[in-house]
């Protein structure tokens, strides 16, 4: 096996994770949010009555739900924010230690909001969350029983339970070998480390592959990754804006108008999500190009929109119609999971050199948090104004035709190619009719062993 060879290995398994993390992340997420939403509301209700003895008006109610939705956005912006001087400073083992620690005290935190009458205590709980983010994992409880009107704290709690269960068994797992490489210049532990990961120690010879990272202004000021940057803002605000949030939140109103009873609702709901998941660890990525599965997804996504505005408007006319709006919502979620959803991973790891990943994923991140926090406050009024709630799928339309005219026009293709081969295509952009500048060596060597074939 060669150098090339062991990265591809590696960059395929850490693609497929970030798909299947990326699946679990927004279906899970959004399931328990709107699972609890009545219960967390009548707390709020509850718990303002008793403070000053009057309810709590329904704008003000709308905003602090909104808030709580949302809340978690500007956590992961500030997470995002110093992931990479964390990172680099004490790496990435106990960062995820502390990281375990933070969730635990977040999962406490809202475990305990309603013993202590407080629901600020949520709000602190879903900021930490932000912070160092994790999504409740699937748990063989029924969901009427954690999610009854007197067990919905245990839900909201249980974020911490993969929290505990992994800071009792990473320590006994090895540093990060490249950390250790790269930023401790600790060879020793780092081909220790290899032997635990059974990598094979040989390939630690190439020193060149040790190299300065681009700190975030730096790439920003940089004239040669301008368009990387636009695609990669793009691209993390086009996930955000595409619509998957409004689906899961009429997944609910299109299931009990079709006549399913109310507990029957949440499991069908899962399946929803359950077929995003399958969609996106599915093996059409490594047969089709990124372009073509973001482009086409997102076509066919604003086309599946525009079909469920009208279902959803005729729904009352016809009683088979609540049906074909849940076959297009699952199909909504299948064109996302199978195309944007995963392709959009290895689109934003693909398009920039292995020296500027760490400072355009800060980059990525901080704008697909901004986008969070900005969907979470937003969304809640759009479906309370005056307008009919099903047109607000309107606006993501627009965004899904826009995007895809633009991906159309400017997005390369990267599956096959080389580092250098993906920047010689955004270079006609960055600098158009200007001289090019000349890759170094060093980057053509870096370029050509870190393909991006998987």
């Amino acid at each position: 096996m060669t150098l090339s060879e062991l990265t591809h290995l590696h960059i395929g398994k850490s693609n497929r994770t970030s798909q299947v993390n990326c699946a679990l992340t927004s279906q899970l997420l959004l399931m328990i949010l709107f699972s609890l939403s009545q219960h967390v509301k009548a707390f709020i209700n509850e718990t303002w009555l008793e403070r000053y003895g009057y309810p709590i008006h329904q704008d003000n109610l709308l905003f602090l739900w909104s808030l709580i939705v949302s809340i978690l956005g500007i956590g992961g912006l500030l997470g995002a924010s110093g992931s990479r001087y964390l990172t680099v400073k004490y790496g990435k083992k106990k960062c995820l230690l502390y990281n375990n620690v933070l969730m635990i005290t977040a999962a406490s935190i809202m475990g305990c909001s309603k013993m202590s009458q407080s629901f600020e205590m949520i709000l602190i709980g879903r900021f930490l969350c932000g912070v160092s983010f994790s999504t409740p994992l699937y748990s063989t409880t029924g969901l009427e029983l954690l999610g009854s009107q007197s067990r919905w704290p245990m839900l909201m709690a249980s974020c911490g339970i993969p929290a505990l269960v992994q800071l009792f068994t990473l320590p006994f797992f090895p540093e990060s070998p490249p950390y250790l490489l790269m930023h401790k210049e600790d060879q020793e532990g780092c081909k220790k480390g290899n032997r635990v990961l059974c990598i094979p120690v040989p390939y630690l010879a190439f020193s060149w592959f040790v190299s300065f990272l681009s700190h975030v202004l730096e790439l920003m000021k940089e004239p040669a990754t301008r368009w990387q940057l636009y695609m990669i803002i793009i691209l993390t605000a086009s996930v955000q804006l595409c619509g998957i949030s409004a689906i899961y939140f009429y997944t609910f109103e299109v299931l009990q108008a079709a006549g399913f009873e109310e507990r029957m609702v949440y499991y069908m709901t899962l399946s929803v999500g359950l077929a995003e998941l399958l969609a996106t660890v599915s093996s059409i990525i490594e047969r089709l190009g990124r372009k073509t599965l973001i482009r086409g997804g997102y076509c066919i996504m604003g086309s599946l929109l525009a079909a469920i505005t009208v279902t959803l408007s005729l729904q009352d006319w016809y009683f088979w119609m609540p049906y074909c709006s849940l076959c297009l919502i699952i199909l909504f979620v299948v064109v996302f999971g199978l195309g944007p959803g995963g392709a959009t991973v290895s689109m934003r790891v693909e398009i920039f050199k292995l020296s500027c990943r760490p400072s355009a994923f800060v980059i990525s991140s901080v704008f697909n948090w901004l986008g969070v926090f900005v969907i979470g406050t937003t969304f809640p009024f759009i479906v309370v104004s005056d307008l009919p709630q099903h047109f607000c799928f309107l606006i993501f339309m627009g965004v899904l035709f826009a995007s895809t005219t633009f991906f159309h026009l400017f997005l390369p293709e990267t599956k096959g190619k080389s580092i250098v081969e993906i920047t010689e295509e955004f270079n006609k952009l960055n600098f158009k009719k200007k001289n090019v500048p000349a890759t170094p060596n060093h980057v053509m060597e870096e370029g050509y062993t870190f393909c991006t074939r998987l």
